[in-house]
C-alpha cells in the first residue's frame, strides 16, 4: 500500500512498537505512544534513563511497526483460519530532544493525540514534570510502507490498491 495509506494507519494505531538496537548488539522493540508533527517527525517521550536512550545512544536507526484492524477470521471463500489487519513499517533515526520549546512541542502532540479533552491541564503538567522527562525525536529517513489483508462485502480479498 502506498506512503500515504501507510501514514494513516501510523497516525491511527494506538500504539506503535519500536524497535531498537542496544548497544551490545541485542535487539528490543517496545509498543510506545508515538505522534506526529508531519509525515517525517515523530514523538515520544519516557525517562531520563534506559535501555531506549541507551539503545538510541549506540544505534540511532529504528524500525517502526504498526498495526490496525487486527481481526482473526475465517476465510470467506475456502474457510481458512486467516487474519484481516492493516500495518505498517517505516525506518527512522532517533535522537534526544535538547531544546526546551522543541521538547514542548512534541509532549503537546503526544497529549493532543491521546487526552485532547485534557488539554487545559497540559501546561501545569509540562509545569510539574519537563524537568523529568525526555523526549525523543524519529525522523523517518524513507516513507513508510503498508500492507493489510482485507476481504470486501463479497468475500474477496481486496488486493494491492484495491480500495473501498
Amino acid at each position: 500500500m502506498p506512503a500515504d495509506w501507510a501514514l494513516e494507519i501510523m497516525r491511527k494505531a494506538p500504539y506503535i512498537t519500536v524497535s531498537f538496537t542496544r548497544p551490545d548488539g541485542t535487539a528490543y522493540g517496545v509498543p510506545l505512544s508515538l505522534a506526529s508533527t508531519s509525515d517525517e517527525v515523530w514523538y515520544f517521550h519516557c525517562a531520563l534513563e534506559g535501555d531506549k536512550l541507551n539503545a538510541i545512544a549506540a544505534h540511532p536507526e529504528v524500525c517502526l511497526s504498526a498495526v490496525t484492524q487486527c481481526a482473526p477470521t475465517v476465510g470467506p471463500k475456502d474457510g481458512s483460519f486467516t487474519l484481516q489487519y492493516r500495518s505498517a513499517i517505516a525506518f527512522g533515526r532517533a535522537k534526544l530532544v535538547t531544546d526546551e520549546k522543541e521538547k514542548i512541542e512534541a509532549l503537546r502532540a503526544i497529549s493532543q493525540r491521546f487526552l485532547p479533552r485534557h488539554m487545559d491541564a497540559f501546561d501545569d503538567a509540562v509545569r510539574r514534570s519537563l524537568h523529568r522527562t525526555a523526549v525523543v525525536r524519529i525522523t523517518l529517513t524513507a516513507p513508510p510502507t503498508g500492507k493489510r489483508k482485507q476481504y470486501d462485502k463479497n468475500g474477496e480479498e481486496m488486493k494491492y490498491g484495491r480500495m473501498e
